[in-house]
């Protein structure tokens, strides 16, 4: 390890020096971007020792391999001077030279490499990994735009590229030596050559997936992981077929954007094509790494777990078989039971329709022998399941892996598979009883349940420096690599001093978001003021619109009613998602937000009460500021619809207030913290599973029975709106009175009570700041730590790098 980041005299100087010698000026005329790639270059130096040592110890130690479509990372510049143990030495060294610590982080772009939760979680796992020694490897693309750039205009989400490699992307290390070559299209041709199947791929179209290394810094243990980032590029293989001009465009395509639009046939292939890219070249690469270890793959399920983060990396499992087989010459059942043993599934969604199939008649051209993999891996199932249920049985019919002229990805990690995991308990009981009962049933002791959690090094430590500071006043600082010891805070509770920290802890963060909402949108809001907050990516059944319906009718309350103004105190609704470009009811679900802001914020006789904003393009920077500053936490979704839930953690830690239904992690926050220490309301899962099942919901009954729906959903298209057209929420109103599919009036009522109840709440200071502080001291169990030992210790079997 370097000497560079040993006091800030020895940093200034090699600082200074690496400013002037990238760029070949003055320090004094360097920008802070300059200033932002000199540093990140002489912390990647400085970790490049350890990194070396850590794939050197690990080399011949079972390792996980994590593969996901996302990894919402982040900016990495804070994380890793923290994690590295030179945060401190690099302030002090900028104090001294007269800059701003914080200028110079921000000039860093976050990394486009995921969308939501899904990626998020996958970062925040990255972060716990590392910081307990666990060899544990990310697999991704490397994506050259992000999921999109949102702006608002006219009140709608427009999208924009999120260009964030066009500057230097500072961590990663480009591997060419280590670059694998990729067949799509062609045919297969099979020939038995001395009692030994022999498979060629003929005619394939080659692409060059080429990886770059970015490093995983462990919190202060000098451990180094690796997230491998897989770019498509052309093929030294590729034999002119098509043109080279449309073989240039399509390979572009491939590692060009994160979900292209697979409403088409074309995007669905090149969906198909980034996920057999990452899982083919992640898993060839493990494969001759190992190969070239140990001289063998028979005791590959003895080093290696390709761990599947949703379906889309489920490509592996046939890969896997064709390495074995074609290329291995293993016996079938031999390469099958390795197989079987290598991997392990991370289920993410309970929504059926979010489960991924792909059409045969695409997937066989593009993936050939693939697709006759799948087929006999489906073939050899199809005949397990008929001995034991018989040929007609439903439970043929609902687990096989191709049928309805589809691969259903979903099947096939159950199938290839030895462990299938939810993440959160409800959301594992709910795969098991219902969504996935047939396999729970067939595969008892494949079903497990790992809650989700967050690394509170990002989302604390980093985010929230008044909460850090109350903490090592009162647990200590043992709670940073041991979340248990938040617990300790409890018996502080009811402590008037700790309570007026606290406050004056929000008060601050709050500050903090309204400086930074003011400078981007240029909205005013009161810091005093509850801040609710939501959010999320904006899907229907997060039900962001019943928010957005609650403040129509809060704002038709305090208009009308002077005794209602004099009761309420003022709270402050904040919005930030981001809807699928194709997702047009999302994006009018955000029209109506921005409408319903310009209404309220602009009227005198409310708005010192009341106040809407949506931020603009949400991301994980903008979630450092915003995280800390909730006194409402949003959490709810339809019961039975919320897989598990990361956002309402990060709040919890940071002492905001949970209003949610028992959706998700919501449970397991809602028994951790106790009844008093959470608003809950609404139908819980089973009361939701058992209204789909009798199918007697009639949202028209609720509109005609409550007042307060019908005036708001009327408000929806009697001009109450001046600045819009009559007709703008026709959509909305149609689709919450003909279908309400995620029980948005059924809700209403309930939620209606529990804000009411919260503001009440808020206004009792000493009991909401003991509520605050429960949630801190209870909120340790979230941490992907913790998450992080359970997969160890149940799934992957590791031994810590030492």
């Amino acid at each position: 390890m370097s000497t560079v980041f040993k006091d800030a005299i020895t940093f200034k100087k090699a600082f200074i020096e690496q400013v002037e010698k990238t760029y070949a000026i003055d320090f004094k005329d360097s920008s802070s971007y300059q200033q932002y790639v000199a540093l990140g270059t002489l912390l990647k130096e400085h970790i490049a020792d350890d990194w070396k040592e850590t794939k050197k110890i690990e080399s011949d130690k079972r390792q996980v391999y994590y593969f996901s479509m996302e990894f919402l990372m982040g900016r990495m510049i804070t994380n890793n001077l923290m994690n590295a143990g030179v945060y401190d030495v690099v302030k002090q060294a900028f104090n001294e030279l007269n800059l701003d610590i914080n200028e110079i982080e921000h000039k860093e772009t976050d990394a486009g490499l995921g969308n939501g939760g899904l990626g998020r979680l996958a970062a925040c796992f990255m972060d716990s990994v590392a910081a307990l020694a666990l060899p544990v490897h990310g697999n991704c693309i490397r994506y050259r735009y992000g999921f999109f750039k949102q702006k608002i205009e006219n009140g709608y989400q427009v999208e924009y590229p999120d260009r964030w490699l066009k500057d230097i992307h500072v961590w990663e290390v480009r591997r060419d030596e280590e670059a694998i070559d990729v067949p799509f299209y062609g045919h297969i041709e099979l020939s038995v050559i001395d009692g030994k199947l022999n498979v060629f791929h003929r005619n394939a179209e080659y692409v060059k997936a080429v990886p770059y290394d970015v490093p995983i810094v462990g919190y202060n243990n000098q451990v180094i992981n690796t997230l491998r980032l897989w770019s498509a590029e052309p093929s030294d293989l590729y034999q002119n077929q098509g043109g080279t001009f449309d073989y240039h465009k399509k390979l572009r395509q491939i590692s060009e954007m994160l979900y292209p639009n697979d409403d088409t046939d074309e995007g669905k292939i090149l969906r198909l094509k980034q996920q057999y890219l990452f899982s083919s070249a992640g898993v060839n690469a493990v494969l001759k790494k190992h190969k070239k270890q140990f001289g063998t793959l028979d005791n590959l399920a003895e080093k290696a777990v390709f761990h599947i983060n949703d379906t889309h990396p489920t490509l592996i499992i046939p890969e896997l078989m064709r390495i074995l087989v074609d290329e291995e010459g293993m016996e079938w059942d031999h390469a099958w039971d390795i197989t079987r043993r290598c991997v392990a599934y991370t289920n993410h969604t309970i929504l059926a329709e979010a489960l991924e199939k792909w059409p045969i008649r695409l997937f066989q051209p593009l993936l050939p022998r693939i697709y006759t993999i799948t087929e006999e891996i489906n073939r050899r199932f199809e005949i397990e399941l008929k001995q034991r249920f018989g040929d007609y049985a439903k439970e043929v019919e609902s687990m096989q892996i191709l049928k309805n002229g589809m691969v259903h990805m979903a099947n096939l990690a159950i199938v290839g598979s030895f462990s299938v995991n939810g993440v959160a308990q409800l959301h594992t009981d709910i795969l098991k009883e219902i969504e996935m009962r047939d396999f729970a049933d067939y595969y008892p002791n494949k079903f497990n349940n790992k809650t989700n959690g967050i690394t509170h090094r990002r989302w604390v430590l980093q985010s929230n420096p008044e909460i850090v500071e109350i903490l090592k006043d009162t647990v200590g600082n043992e709670w940073i690599k041991d979340t248990s010891k938040l617990e300790g805070l409890a018996k502080f509770a009811n402590d008037p001093v700790i309570q007026k920290r606290y406050e004056a802890m929000k008060l601050a963060r709050k500050q903090a978001l309204t400086d930074k909402i003011f400078k981007e949108q240029g909205v005013k809001l009161n810091p005093h003021a509850i801040f609710d907050i939501q959010v999320k990516r904006l899907h229907e059944y997060k039900r962001q619109l019943m928010n957005a319906l609650h403040i129509m009718h809060l704002y038709n309350e305090l208009k009308s009613n002077p005794e209602i103004r004099k009761q309420f105190y003022p709270q402050n609704f904040i919005f930030g998602a981001k809807a699928a470009p194709t997702y047009w009811f999302a994006k009018k679900v955000i029209k109506l937000i921005n409408t319903i802001a310009e209404k309220v914020n602009n009227d005198p006789e409310t708005n010192e009460l009341l106040k809407v904003v949506f931020v603009e393009d949400y991301n994980v920077t903008y979630a450092e500021t915003i995280m800390p500053a909730a006194d409402l936490s949003e959490q709810i979704s339809t019961a039975s619809k919320e897989a598990s839930g990361t956002g309402n953690m990060k709040f919890m830690m940071n002492g905001a207030i949970t209003i949610g239904t028992l959706d998700g992690a919501n449970v397991e926050i809602a028994e951790l913290v106790g009844e008093d220490n959470i608003i809950i309301f609404g139908l819980t899962a089973k009361e939701v599973t058992d209204l789909y099942q009798k199918g007697s919901y009639q949202p028209y009954e609720m509109y005609e029975k409550d007042p307060r729906i019908k005036r708001v959903l009327d408000q929806l298209t009697n001009g109450f709106f001046t600045n819009v057209p009559r007709n703008e929420f026709e959509e909305i109103r149609r689709n919450l009175l003909d279908r309400d599919v995620y029980l948005v009036l059924k809700d209403f009522d309930s939620y209606v009570a529990a804000q009411a109840k919260a503001n009440k709440l808020y206004q009792n200071r000493p009991t909401w700041l003991k509520m605050s502080i429960m949630n801190t001291a209870k909120s340790g169990f979230f941490s992907t730590d913790r998450t992080m030992e359970e997969y160890n210790k149940d799934i992957w079997h590791l031994t810590k790098i030492k």
